[in-house]
């Protein structure tokens, strides 16, 4: 028995798209202040470049999912 196929559907649920734009939002912009707050207040010296890479990846990360969760949430659906 063949069964068709199945219809394609988000595993977050729709109303939930707000609040997760804003808490990913607002968590990106809390780590990147944490970089620039690290980058204007630590000397050339004892910089770690470690550091710098995982701060800006894991703002990039929430600031991405955010604008996406911002764009599902207007009805812009990419």
């Amino acid at each position: 028995m063949a069964l068709g196929p199945k219809p394609i559907s988000s595993p977050v649920s729709d109303a939930w798209y707000p609040a997760l734009a804003f808490l990913l939002i607002a968590s990106g912009l809390a780590v990147t202040s944490l970089f620039f707050i690290y980058e204007a207040t630590s000397s050339r010296r004892n910089r770690s470049l470690s550091k710098e890479l995982t701060t800006g990846a894991v703002a990039s990360v929430f600031l991405g999912f955010g604008s996406l969760f911002l764009l599902l949430s207007t009805g812009v659906y990419v």
